[in-house]
């Protein structure tokens, strides 16, 4: 066979696969944003370097091979953002409050009561009738301490005037996200990480924005009621969108904090 010489063996098998997994994984992370760009850029720059490697090209090669020494480190300045995004998300997928979760689970999580939740759903529905801008994130398992460094810590219990005074335009916490969590209203006034999406609905404002760039990193659910129309929606793992008339804002809360892992 003419191509007899080549051997693989099967941990080059892995090789391949675990290369493909990274590059698919990197892949989604940084779609829609304008590091994709960059990051084609560097990889059309290793493939002209491969190409005149192979071709014993000896000059060009020994410049791209500096561009591409140097590039390393500009490329982990370069995504730095996006670095710790992929390393938040790995650590949120797999690990649950301080040990390691693979195990399955269908209950209400954290403590949430059914009350809790309908209280959530309530609050964000009046707010949107009142056109009160509002940033609620919900975590099931997902540390949120790193998020309340600018915040106010409350530790209340969940409750609907609570959560509309808070947001209400003239309150000192209304900027801000307010973070529940272990069935509490943790903290408000917290600053989320933005999302550099390039695809997001050009009426898509700063706290859906916050609201997106959260569930990019972290396995929660951000709701959000636009100041402009009163409109709900909801983010959850890098993906947000509008809720129609017909779903029940208590049902997709309840559903995220159900949800059964592996």
């Amino acid at each position: 066979m003419i191509l007899s010489f080549i051997s693989i063996k099967f941990l080059d098998i892995i090789d391949i696969l675990l290369v493909a997994f990274l590059l698919y994984q990197l892949y989604n992370l940084i779609k829609g944003t304008t590091a994709l760009k960059i990051f084609i850029g560097i990889a059309l720059i290793y493939l002209v370097w491969l190409f005149v490697k192979a071709m014993r090209m000896e000059l060009i090669s020994s410049i791209l091979g500096q561009v591409i020494g140097v590039g390393m480190i500009a490329l982990i300045v370069v995504f730095q953002q996006e670095i710790r995004q992929f390393l938040l998300i790995l650590g949120n997928k797999y690990v649950k409050r301080g040990s390691f979760k693979f195990i399955r689970y269908s209950r209400l999580q954290s403590g949430y009561s059914t009350n809790s939740i309908e209280y959530l759903a309530q609050a964000a529905m009046e707010m949107s009738l009142t056109k009160t801008g509002a940033l609620i994130v919900i975590s099931r398992e997902a540390s949120l301490k790193s998020f309340t460094e600018q915040g106010e810590i409350l530790n209340a219990d969940i409750n609907i005037q609570l959560l509309k005074s808070i947001f209400y335009k003239d309150s000192p916490l209304h900027d801000g996200a307010v973070l529940i969590d272990n069935n509490k209203i943790y903290a408000a006034k917290c600053i989320l990480p933005v999302s550099t999406n390039t695809e997001l609905p050009t009426d898509f404002g700063l706290r859906h924005r916050s609201a997106l760039g959260m569930s990019e990193i972290s396995d929660t659910l951000t709701v959000v009621v636009s100041e402009q129309t009163g409109k709900i929606s909801v983010a959850r793992e890098g993906k947000i969108y509008r809720l129609t008339s017909n779903e029940r804002l208590s049902k997709i809360i309840s559903s995220f904090l159900r949800r059964t892992d592996d």
